[in-house]
């Protein structure tokens, strides 16, 4: 009763005009960058955080949430009608999504995916209204050293699941840990990496550095790459399945929102390997896997419901524990920061508006999503044929603009266009810029609760294996670093057995 108290609560604040407002504007920002291939989530949201300083806290991440879970619905219209997924996430989709389309069944594979993110979007919101309380209970009785702990075993999770080589991965982390020490030392005020410029005193702003390597950078290789499309129908047909096909569903949707919430939680998640994992699975236990991949309508529905549930649980971690599961999650804590928010087991208690406020817009947003995708699909795809050049001038002025109003100040642009060179050099030799945002998210963080811990010690390391929770952390995370190098080295005697 206490929760649907809440609810109710969350409810009132999620339904004032402003937040009704920047709701919608996020989940249509969403769709539109979920739609377009080459913008994202990520980059979106790094670009649009100038605009949170002047906005209340729950209102700007009540938007944000809009984008993030938006494009997951945005990405599976272009997966399905051109093959060209315009999110990450969206690529299983396209599987069997663009097979229906050949076979003249896009209206039906734009339904299901509508359908199938509608459930688990709605699902993934009751289980981060039942779930968040306790877990936000059980972080009330962490330490210093647990929290810290914690945040190692998050930045390990997120090595073993980024995408290319784990070693790259693993310099990106260390490179963002370095750029998160950049400023005045907390404790002793001294000056660490600040090269004698004053403008260094406090630190590198996140901001500046988020729209430099995702912003910048992404436009900067967008503009290079060509998308060729491939529209094989101008009639949408019916967006309604069948009947039968819908029942044929439901277990494949459940199942897909089970693997996205549980995913969701897990550092390094999100939607990107729900998707992945959910549509592993549903071929492995389908009663006819072979036709998975020749327009399957199950490979379409579940996909997209584990791809929407996995972005709204991977909230959880982030405002109950207070560490992101995933880069994107890493750019909402530092929107959350730049409110002077710190999120965590507080927040519930302390800023109950913003939490409950945030759990209710999202059954409002994905109600909005329905309506806004099913009938403006036709332009949706009218979007996609509008060149990219076109978008990568505003992009750049935006960020330019975005940047210099952080703090006025000429020197955040020549930071955000290194930053953005940077961002673009890791692309070139395929290393993802995501580790390095989290280092750097991460780095204070650990840093202010490893030094915390050691001054409850007296300065005695062993505090960081003597407590349980920290020590199991720990543990966790060098059996997981053990797993990775036993497979690596599987692979690599496999790479030489082959070879003559």
């Amino acid at each position: 009763m206490d929760i649907l108290n809440q609810l109710a609560f969350g409810l009132g604040v999620a339904v004032s005009p402003i937040n009704l407002l920047y709701c919608f504007v996020g989940v249509l920002i969403g769709t539109l960058v979920g739609v377009l291939p080459g913008l994202g989530p990520i980059a979106t949201i790094s670009m649009l955080l100038p605009i949170t300083f002047t906005l209340p806290a729950d209102t700007s991440i009540i938007m944000l949430a809009g984008i993030y879970y938006g494009a997951q619905y945005g990405g599976s219209t272009t997966s399905i009608l051109i093959n060209i997924p315009g999110e990450a996430s969206s690529v299983v989709t396209a599987l069997d999504g663009h097979a229906m389309a050949r076979a003249g069944r896009a209206g039906q594979a734009l339904g299901i995916a509508a359908i199938g993110s509608f459930i688990a979007g709605s699902v993934a919101t009751l289980v981060i209204a039942l779930f968040a309380p306790i877990l936000s209970g059980v972080a009330l009785s962490f330490r210093p050293a647990d929290y810290f702990s914690l945040m190692v075993f998050g930045l390990v999770a997120a090595v073993v699941l980024a995408s290319g080589s784990v070693l790259k991965a693993l310099a990106a982390i260390v490179l963002g840990l370095l750029l998160g020490l950049v400023g005045s030392d907390v404790n002793s005020g001294a000056l660490r990496f600040t090269g004698g410029m004053p403008e260094l005193m406090n630190g590198l702003e996140f901001v500046v550095i988020a729209m430099g390597l995702f912003g910048i950078a992404d436009a900067i290789a967008n503009v290079q790459a060509k998308h060729a499309s491939d529209l094989t129908t101008s009639r949408i047909g019916t967006l309604l399945p069948r009947w039968k096909e819908l029942r044929h569903c439901l277990p494949a949707i459940g199942r897909g929102t089970v693997i996205g919430s549980i995913l969701g939680l897990l550092p390094g998640g999100g939607a990107l390997l729900s998707s992945f994992a959910a549509y592993s699975i549903e071929k492995k236990v389908a009663r006819h896997p072979r036709t998975f991949g020749e327009g399957d309508i199950r490979g379409v529905a579940s996909p997209e419901a584990a791809n929407n549930a996995g972005a709204q649980t991977s909230f959880i971690p982030l405002l109950t524990l207070g560490v992101p599961s995933n880069p994107t999650m890493a750019l909402v804590l530092g929107a959350l920061m730049i409110q002077g928010i710190t999120p965590g087991p507080q927040v519930m208690t302390e800023r109950p508006a913003l939490f409950w406020g945030l759990i209710a817009s999202m059954w409002i947003g994905n109600v909005m999503l329905v309506v806004l995708n099913i009938p403006l699909i036709g332009l949706w795809v009218r979007l996609v044929t509008v060149p990219y050049h076109y978008l990568y001038p505003a992009i750049l002025v935006f960020c330019c603009v975005g940047a210099y109003t952080v703090n006025n100040n000429p020197f955040d642009i020549v930071v955000m266009s290194l930053a953005g060179l940077l961002g673009y050099v890791l692309i070139l030799f395929r290393c993802e810029p995501a580790p390095l945002v989290l280092g750097f998210i991460l780095g204070p963080l650990m840093e202010e609760n490893m030094r915390r811990a050691l001054l409850i010690s007296k300065g005695d390391p062993s505090v960081f294996l003597t407590q349980p929770i920290s020590a199991a952390f720990l543990v966790a995370s060098l059996g997981v670093l053990c797993l990775m190098g036993l497979s690596s080295f599987r692979r690599t005697r496999e790479i030489a057995m082959q070879d003559p």
